[in-house]
């Protein structure tokens, strides 16, 4: 049972990127699927998360209206869109999955986890 998160890199502010989370050995379908991430010396925040459905989409503050998280039931994966990045967004992204139809909620709910995957934007 696998999560594997890409699509970091560095970008200029005001920049885009689209991290994709692939599962391998279970299906999303069941799962409330998120992303977290990490800055250096700050405590892992939630960034999105999405229903088994996909009909309700929650997002910290600090991303709303710039970021879009999305599933592709067919492909196993969870995208989450960033445009405008800032500075402030340079942190290490998480994809997890949650054994509930929705969650928004501290890391520890989470029932899988992918490696992160780095994101930097430089000012």
């Amino acid at each position: 049972l696998q999560l594997q998160a890409s699509g970091g890199g560095l970008v200029q502010a005001g920049g885009s990127l689209r991290l994709s989370c692939a599962a391998s050995g279970f299906t999303l379908d069941y799962y409330a699927k998120c992303w977290f991430r990490q800055a250096p010396g700050k405590e892992r925040e939630g960034v999105s998360c999405i229903s088994t459905s996909g009909g309700n989409t929650d997002y910290a503050d600090s991303v709303k209206g710039r970021f879009t998280i999305s599933r592709d039931n067919a492909k196993n994966t969870v995208y989450l869109q960033m445009n405008s990045l800032k500075p402030d967004d340079t942190a290490v992204y998480y994809c997890a999955a949650a054994l509930y139809a929705r969650y928004w909620g501290p890391p520890d709910g989470m029932d899988y986890w992918g490696k992160g995957t780095l994101v930097t934007v430089s000012s």
